[in-house]
């Protein structure tokens, strides 16, 4: 054999190589621009989102990682159970941003809810459970300058479980 014709047998070899890494490159480029994690639905009242920190979730705030679960009357956690499942509902609190409601091994259909009182009048937020994943949490609420909020368990238009006005 020539050089020539090494060369030439060689030529369709580094074609199909430089695909394959061209192929495998692009993969995993699309890979990593895909989420790893479910983006909820959101929803909300048409007064939510006026005071600080509303519109945030917890950890866009400056009070990220320092919620905690306060001495709610009746407590900060409740379960409930729906579809053979025992879902449960957290209340999260900061004196500084607000709270916030996270649910746990909920089906979709079920939905995070804070509800805040304001003026005698509730202002919401809630968060959906997506196709994937067994959780969802609301953006923060404001309960801040006296202002007391909840967190609330729906699913399917049915409210399971609430914690206490705090």
């Amino acid at each position: 054999m020539t050089s020539t014709t090494n060369r030439a047998e060689q030529g369709p070899r580094r074609r199909g190589l430089r695909r394959t890494l061209f192929g495998a490159a692009l993969a995993f480029g699309l890979a990593a621009l895909t989420p790893l994690t479910a983006e909820a639905a959101p929803g909300q009242s048409a007064s939510y989102g006026n005071l600080p920190h509303e519109g945030r979730y917890p950890e866009q705030t400056a009070c990220s990682g320092r919620y905690t679960q306060p001495n709610v009357p009746g407590g900060a956690t409740k379960t409930a159970v729906y579809q053979g499942r025992t879902i449960t509902l957290k209340y999260f609190y900061n004196s500084g941003c607000g709270s916030f409601a996270r649910i746990e091994n909920a089906p979709q259909g079920c939905a995070a809810h804070s509800n805040r009182l304001d003026g005698g009048k509730i202002v919401w937020v809630l968060e959906t459970v997506d196709p994937g994943i067994d959780y969802a949490y609301t953006k923060v609420i404001n309960n801040l300058d006296g202002r007391q909020s909840r967190a609330v368990l729906i699913c399917n238009n049915q409210t399971l479980a609430s914690t206490a006005w705090y």
